[in-house]
């Protein structure tokens, strides 16, 4: 069965720092390209990058480049994203998910644009920045 366990959320202030954790199971990690999201309430679900454990490609949402990284263990089969210079704005819920990522990146001028097209779907982590 396919798992993906989000963690690491919580209140942060502006200008904070957080890293969120993505613990896979169920699948061969390092062949399935691996998406990190956010959901703000009343907003669509805006995809903020695609990474492959393989270290083919890593790309990001314009909203996540230059504060937010990813990276693997691949060891541990958990994926990260490291976010920087937080703001309010960044205030949602975090997911990571399995997707063609890889495959629509391209089609888009941005990622956010993208949507939400995974298949397999942690249960999410929330991130809240105060002003």
């Amino acid at each position: 069965e396919v798992q993906l366990v989000e963690s690491g959320g919580g209140l942060v202030q502006t200008g904070g720092s957080l890293r969120l954790s993505c613990a896979a199971s169920g699948f061969i990690f390092d062949e399935e390209p691996i998406g990190w999201f956010r959901q703000a309430p009343g907003k669509e679900r805006e995809n903020l990058s695609c990474f492959s454990s393989r270290g083919d490609f890593t790309y990001y949402a314009n909203s996540a480049k230059g504060r937010f990284t990813v990276s693997s263990d691949n060891g541990k089969k958990t994926i990260y994203l490291h976010m920087d210079n937080l703001k309010p704005e960044d205030t949602a819920v975090y997911y990571c998910a399995i997707g063609p990522c890889h495959l629509y990146y391209g089609d888009y001028d941005d990622l956010s644009a993208a949507g939400p097209k995974a298949f397999a779907w942690g249960q999410g982590t929330q991130v809240t920045v105060s002003s």
